[in-house]
């Protein structure tokens, strides 16, 4: 589905609802224009690193010389801006659109309403609907440039925010993070097949939080049980998965907004 089917199939009541609806989507498209790959993460249920992830992944990209950008699109649970250190930067607005927060190493363009609150403790009590306005509100007023990679930081599930990204954006794949437990996989499994049936390729897949390996002999302890991530890898052929081990030096550098010195790349293999 395209950005124009996307207008043929919204109805609306109201004619002025209907023409701001369309103009949103015109100016979220020419902006999506210039972004050569977007990638959406996304997982079926909260506190399973998928903001780490989406870091990890931008991290990755940054390294290798590309520009990239984060769109922090979790509004509930924003973390993104403090994993990077740049919690206390402000956007630059202007009359053409919204300048993004860099960071500071590898120049990684980032965006979150975490920038527009007043505290970082500030709770935003928004329905799904609203959520979903600003996003595309956000996304079509924010000068990107000529990007090489706009990952998508979703919130945990398949309501209006993925369905948003997944309809409008019409990201080029997604990355899907669950952890060993039976029941998020299980839950992931939800996520999948909301890609799958919005033609959305699933390019990755990641078992976060998989093991502990220890810093003195090397053994590999499986906390939450082990297979359970590989085998969904297995049924859908998904070419890409990757294992995440629990690493307390990771943990230190998110919790210090230092991820871009995180010296290990779980994408090296990645294809995209």
């Amino acid at each position: 589905m395209e950005y124009e089917e996307v207008k043929e199939k919204m109805r609306f009541d109201d004619e002025r609802l209907k023409r701001m609806f369309m103009e949103g989507i015109d100016k979220l498209a020419k902006r999506m224009k210039r972004v050569k790959t977007k990638l959406a993460v996304m997982s079926g249920k909260g506190g399973v690193g998928k903001s780490t992830v989406a870091s990890l992944l931008a991290v990755h990209y940054g390294k290798k010389g590309f520009k990239t950008g984060i769109m922090d699109c979790d509004f509930w649970g924003s973390s993104i801006p403090k994993m990077f250190g740049v919690e206390s930067k402000r956007p630059i607005v202007r009359e053409d659109g919204i300048e993004p927060v860099y960071t500071d190493k590898w120049g990684i363009a980032i965006m979150s309403i975490q920038f527009f609150l007043p505290s970082p403790e500030s709770p935003l009590a928004w329905r799904g609907p609203m959520v979903s306005g600003v996003i595309r509100d956000m996304l079509s007023k924010t000068e990107w440039g000529e990007i090489d990679y706009l990952i998508f930081d979703l919130p945990p599930g398949t309501g209006d925010v993925p369905l948003t990204i997944l309809q409008e954006v019409r990201p080029n794949g997604v990355v899907l993070v669950a952890t060993p437990q039976e029941l998020t996989t299980t839950i992931v499994e939800k996520s999948l097949k909301l890609a799958q049936e919005l033609e959305t390729a699933i390019v990755g897949l990641v078992e976060n939080m998989s093991y502990f390996e220890c810093p003195q002999c090397g053994h590999r302890e499986y906390l939450f049980g082990k297979g359970r991530v590989g085998e969904i890898a297995s049924k859908y052929r998904i070419e890409f998965f990757v294992e995440l081990p629990i690493d307390p030096a990771l943990t230190k550098l998110c919790d210090s907004g230092k991820i871009e010195l995180y010296e290990i790349d779980p994408f090296e293999f990645f294809p995209i």
